[in-house]
């Protein structure tokens, strides 16, 4: 069979984007993929996803997850500063696993949360996907994704929120919304 890698974005307000790209991961590493999620967004708090990914690559070091940003920002200069340069980290690593040759599949979660938060310029997504050679898979996750980002794409899902559990007073649950 033809490896044919795909551009997926997954993208829209409703919960399910990051959920939905490890589940890709954890179906790419069981058929024996090389598998690297760099979280542009999320660090510092320990999420299940972490346990899961660490356990899995325990078993044969296929599987890498790497918390590249600070959490959500703020308004203060300072911090900002700071979430830049975890996002210029956290776009080198991307542009060298994407040219590397080291793996099947690189989902970059929240990729897109860091371009509408002006961390990184939509250009320099495009630039990454430019420079993916053709048998590589690359998910990018997060609500707003741009307009040519969703272009270049060959899967795109909108997630739609229809209900969610917190406009009923319920807080985010553990093993479910981290």
């Amino acid at each position: 069979m033809e490896k044919h890698g795909l551009v997926i974005v997954h993208t829209g307000n409703g919960k399910g984007k990051t959920t939905a790209a490890l589940g890709l991961a954890v179906r790419a590493w069981g058929d024996g993929f090389r598998v690297l999620i760099l979280q542009f967004i999320k660090g510092g708090w320990k999420y299940g996803e972490l346990k899961t990914i660490e356990t899995l690559a325990a078993a044969d070091g296929r599987i890498e997850i790497r918390q590249c940003g600070l959490g959500f920002t703020n308004t203060d200069a300072h911090e900002q500063a700071e979430h830049l340069q975890a996002a210029a980290d956290a776009l080198a690593m991307a542009r060298e696993a994407i040219t590397g040759g080291k793996y099947d599949l690189v989902i970059l979660d929240e990729i897109n949360y860091a371009v509408k938060f002006d961390l990184i310029t939509e250009q320099q997504v495009l630039d990454l996907l430019a420079c993916r050679p053709p048998e590589l898979h690359v998910v990018l996750t997060g609500r707003d994704a741009a307009p040519k980002v969703i272009e270049q794409a060959d899967l795109v899902t909108e997630m739609k929120e229809i209900k969610h559990p917190y406009t009923q007073g319920i807080k985010a649950q553990i093993g479910i919304e981290f």
